[in-house]
């Protein structure tokens, strides 16, 4: 059986993502592909590395027969897609990559976005898309809300330790750098060429991350309490990729051995032996995450390292991977490209 695909948004990074992937999945079929202001245009023109797929022409999002569509992607901007998501059918499956539904406290997306949710009933439906840890309500879901991707970085790396009581609590440090693709495709000018080269610094500091929302919601549920963590990305001038180095009171033998046996049947996360450490370029244009630990010279301390790719496990492989689960497909099928190296 193949499965009729829309994805909306299809002009920006992430959807041009979804049909690099979905290209080479053998059970879907794009069918639809949305862009407001490039409406009219083949995808070809917008994206030239994707001119060998044959793929329908970009069309507003009203021009879509939702009806002759079996799972629909929302790469739209946030707060854009609640609007759009409320007005789709109800029988419809979808995955959003936006921040609309990440957060299931209508109270807490107005604190961090700053206006109300246009649909908390879907809020409320929402499956929080971090798909390790919420896999059967994902294959059970309609609406599936993709993670930040520095949200999930972290979480690959704490999760596990969170729920084995094997670190302090009280005592995480993110310290995260990621890729300027994170930042979307609109223009500004700090992220220019000749702005942005040649440097590297953090933004959002001192708590200020919207990815830190996710962080207290999964964190706190996981622990039964409170967890506050510090976090402070910083935008490295890189395509794309996230490193997180993550600062733990726990012993270190002890935090890899709880990682490895957490992640040891996952198709796409892969714990490096003690000591080793990832690198972004090692899962460059891959669903793959690479987890290192390494101790630290002070006794009882140790750094938690994860690498993966923004773009692909940070965003659209992880919705393809959701999709996956939600239509009844093998999991890792579309995603077992190998990285691109170098």
């Amino acid at each position: 059986m193949t499965h009729r695909i829309a994805i909306l948004g299809a002009s920006g990074y992430t959807g041009a993502e979804l049909v690099r992937l979905i290209a080479t999945h053998p059970g879907m079929e794009i069918v639809a592909l949305s862009a407001e202001r490039k409406a009219g245009m083949t995808m070809a023109e917008v994206f030239p590395h994707l001119r060998h797929l044959d793929l329908p022409r970009l069309v507003k999002i009203s021009q879509i027969d939702m009806g002759q569509v079996d799972l629909c992607f929302c790469a739209l901007p946030h707060a854009t897609s609640q609007e759009v998501i409320r007005d789709l059918p109800r029988d419809l499956k979808i995955v959003d990559l936006s921040a609309d539904f990440r957060l299931r406290d209508p109270g807490e997306y107005e604190r961090w976005y700053g206006k109300p949710h246009a649909a908390p009933e879907l809020q409320a439906e929402a499956v929080y898309g971090l798909t390790e840890f919420y896999r059967e309500e994902i294959r059970a879901a309609r609406l599936v809300a993709g993670t930040g991707c520095n949200a999930a970085t972290g979480q690959y790396a704490l999760r596990p330790l969170i729920s084995a009581g094997v670190i302090d609590l009280d005592e995480i440090v993110i310290d995260l750098k990621t890729g300027v693709s994170g930042a979307g495709r609109s223009l500004r000018e700090n992220l220019l060429h000749a702005e942005l080269s040649e440097g590297f610094h953090p933004y959002a500091a001192g708590g200020t991350h919207r990815h830190l929302a996710e962080f207290d919601q999964e964190f706190s549920a996981l622990a039964g309490r409170e967890v506050r963590v510090q976090f402070t990305p910083h935008l490295m001038p890189a395509n794309r990729g996230i490193l997180a180095t993550v600062y733990l009171r726990g012993e270190a033998g002890e935090v890899h051995e709880v990682l490895k046996s957490a992640y040891g049947a996952e198709p796409f996360i892969e714990v490096l032996p003690f000591g080793a450490l990832p690198s972004t370029r090692h899962v460059r244009g891959s669903n793959f995450v690479h987890v290192g630990v390494v101790g630290d010279r002070i006794p009882g301390r140790c750094l938690v390292v994860v690498a993966l790719d923004n773009l692909t496990k940070g965003s659209s492989g992880q919705a393809l991977q959701n999709a996956n689960l939600m239509l009844g497909e093998e999991e890792t099928a579309g995603l077992m490209l190998a990285p691109v190296f170098p």
